[in-house]
């Protein structure tokens, strides 16, 4: 399935009112953003929110990034993605995690991430109504989960990750596997207000030990995952600035091998944050 080179990735077009996550979405299919993705979060009906930016656009994917295997069954993803394929013609890119082990202790289940992974894609294999790997992709940070989503789905959809990583993954996969990073942007030219947003918004997930794993995978050190990360961190791994700024690094990434880039707007407030998006839909010409 192909996504376009841009999208915007979007925890507002889950939770924000309904009408509002209507209207925000037809505008965004009409400025040209090639996927609309929307986070799993906690659960919840990720199908039912998958269909209402469907029904809303004509052109734009929808892709969740990502629905944790633990919080959705596989026979349940299988029966309502292919509803919504047959329904809005074939925009509908699932994506899949693993979460952490936490997750899976809410489950009842131990954690096996590689193996937890695979059952799960067997069961959309075999399901009434199978879902094709082309039609799916997988949270993969780690090389043997990274490996797996080359094997068996679309491709990967990682999180919080530089264009070098872009590069090695490309490498690692080889042509043809979708390789679809999420990227963080702070439309911001102030360093200081730029970082502050970045760090607010980041800190979180620097204590989370898989991401905090990945990181130091990917050069940085335990210095930088410290008091919201260190400038080089945050400058590396969030784009800021004016629209350029963050145009290059989108550019970095495809240049690496990227076939698709979404992005987050943080900082922003709470509203949604359309301003930005409006803006930042010059990089999709």
């Amino acid at each position: 399935m192909q996504l376009g080179q841009t999208g915007v990735w979007s925890i507002e077009l889950r939770t924000a009112d309904p009408h509002e996550i209507t209207d925000a979405a037809t505008e965004l299919d009409e400025l040209g953003w090639g996927a609309l993705w929307i986070p799993g979060l906690g659960g919840g009906d990720i199908l039912a929110d998958s269909q209402r930016l469907l029904r809303a656009t004509r052109v734009a994917k929808v892709a969740v990034g990502v629905a944790s295997i633990w919080r959705h069954r596989a026979a349940d993803m299988a029966a309502g993605h292919t509803r919504l394929q047959n329904t809005y013609g074939r925009r509908h890119m699932p994506g899949l995690g693993v979460s952490d082990p936490a997750a899976a202790r809410d489950a009842g289940r131990p954690y096996r991430p590689l193996a937890d992974m695979g059952a799960y894609l067997d069961q959309l294999d075999t399901a009434p109504a199978p879902v094709p790997p082309t039609e799916r992709l997988m949270a993969a940070l780690g090389p043997r989960m990274t490996d797996l989503a080359g094997r068996r789905t679309a491709g990967v959809h990682p999180f919080m990750v530089t264009p070098e990583y872009t590069a090695a993954a490309r490498d690692q996969l080889g042509e043809g596997p979708l390789i679809a990073p999420y990227q963080a942007v702070v439309l911001e030219r102030d360093p200081d207000k730029a970082r502050t947003a970045a760090r607010e918004f980041l800190q979180v997930f620097l204590g989370m030990d898989h991401y905090a794993r990945s990181l130091l995978r990917q050069g940085f050190t335990e210095e930088d995952l410290t008091h919201g990360g260190s400038d080089r961190l945050i400058d590396t791994v969030v784009a800021w600035g004016d629209t350029e700024a963050i145009g290059a690094r989108v550019r970095a990434h495809h240049r690496a091998g990227a076939d698709h880039v979404c992005l987050h707007v943080v900082g922003a407030g709470p509203a949604m944050p359309l301003a930005q998006w409006r803006e930042l839909a010059t990089l999709n010409s």
